[in-house]
């Protein structure tokens, strides 16, 4: 019996260690210069077919920006520490699945987007990614095509504060 609980423990002890290796994410972007509390979004360049993107992308971005107490959203690049900027490269939909007569039933829609996070004055590059890409579904109504048009405006705003989302803690954590 001694054994087993000794087994116990030990097993216990290594799994703590383990777990406290010292890897983390740092969500408050503790990474970042503490001078840096002020952040500009700049219209993304759309190199897209769709209208208005860059506007639904870019207000994702202040808003998750908007959400946390790390950073103030400045209203003009000149007023910021900071400036998140990039182009959206591409939007695409594809049929995700079919019916049993093989019409479509769900798309997915996939945004590829180039994302820098600079120091306004320096222009010293915090964090970019090129290629940075994301994804939502939304339903197909092959009956009635509104239906499937409002789905898919529905999505694409879904994906725009995703999209921020993931941006931003990748920002934060340092990744």
């Amino acid at each position: 019996m001694k054994q087993k609980k000794y087994i116990i423990t030990v097993s216990f002890v290594a799994a703590v260690l383990l777990a406290s290796c010292g890897y983390h994410f740092s969500p408050g972007g503790e990474h970042i210069d503490k001078g840096i509390q002020t952040v500009y979004v700049e219209t993304f360049e759309n190199r897209t077919s769709e209208a208005n993107v860059e506007n639904i992308f870019r207000n994702s971005f202040i808003d998750q920006f908007r959400k946390t107490s790390r950073f103030k959203v400045a209203e003009t690049r000149e007023e910021a520490d900071a400036v998140v900027r990039g182009s959206i490269n591409n939007l695409s939909s594809s049929h995700l699945s079919y019916t049993s007569v093989d019409v479509a039933k769900e798309d997915r829609m996939t945004a590829v987007m180039d994302l820098v996070f600079e120091e306004r004055v320096s222009r010293k590059i915090i964090w970019s990614n090129q290629a940075f890409s994301w994804y939502g579904d939304y339903r197909v109504d092959s009956a009635n095509p509104v239906n499937t048009e409002t789905n898919k405006r529905n999505a694409l705003s879904k994906l725009a504060d995703d999209f921020a989302d993931r941006a931003f803690r990748m920002m934060m954590s340092g990744f």
